[in-house]
């Protein structure tokens, strides 16, 4: 271990939201840890689900943890141990590295095995008012052309549908909500968009430019 630098303990906050995210989709009876490494207090800087545990920020690190860290494996293979009240844990330990390949945290996911199945199980479920009420549809693509050409089909059909834009605003509505998605990002996009939607290249550019500058 070293002590470290603000860039390092930069890498580490940049992860954080990886803690919370990665909790959420496990659920509560996964715990989801982020260990500082800094030589002067290694300890934990984030954590959810604490309660598998009984642990919160500023915990020391465990010895089981510092012994797959002396390893310097990146990512350990699923190992079993027993939670301070007994409970069967399956858990695993990806290192951190900076820019130098030095290591300056742990991520450590820690799965409660003893949690009811039907509690673990429904976590993976959607509710029924996500069935009958929430159409989240995500689409997988092979390539960045497949994705731009979707998403531009599906919000131009958005767009021309929706009642609410006059005739005249369809255009411009179009434009802006794809630049709010970042598709002008992508090279040659503006040429594709109008390609798909039947909008002059000209007039794709000219409300570009007038976003832009506002």
């Amino acid at each position: 271990m070293k002590k470290l630098s603000s860039t390092d303990r930069a890498i580490l906050k940049a992860i954080e939201n990886l803690v919370d995210g990665i909790a959420i989709n496990c659920g509560k009876h996964t715990e989801v840890v982020l260990h500082s490494l800094d030589v002067d207090n290694p300890c934990v800087m984030k954590i959810c689900n604490g309660h598998i545990t009984g642990r919160q920020v500023g915990a020391p690190i465990t010895n089981l943890a510092l012994e797959k860290i002396s390893k310097g494996e990146d990512i350990s293979k699923p190992y079993f141990t027993k939670s301070p009240c007994g409970k069967n844990l399956r858990s695993t330990t990806t290192l951190i590295r900076n820019a130098d390949n030095v290591v300056i945290g742990a991520f450590c996911l820690n799965m409660d095995l003893e949690a009811p199945f039907q509690e673990i199980i429904s976590n993976f479920m959607p509710s029924i008012r996500t069935i009958c009420h929430e159409k989240t549809i995500e689409e997988f693509y092979h390539n960045t052309d497949d994705m731009l050409k979707t998403t531009i089909e599906n919000m131009h059909q958005l767009v021309m549908t929706d009642k609410k834009i006059t005739a005249g605003k369809k255009t411009k509505v179009l434009v802006v909500r794809l630049f709010e998605l970042g598709i002008f990002n992508f090279k040659s996009s503006p040429h594709l968009v109008a390609e798909l939607t039947g909008i002059s290249i000209h007039t794709v550019y000219r409300h570009l430019r007038k976003i832009e500058k506002n």
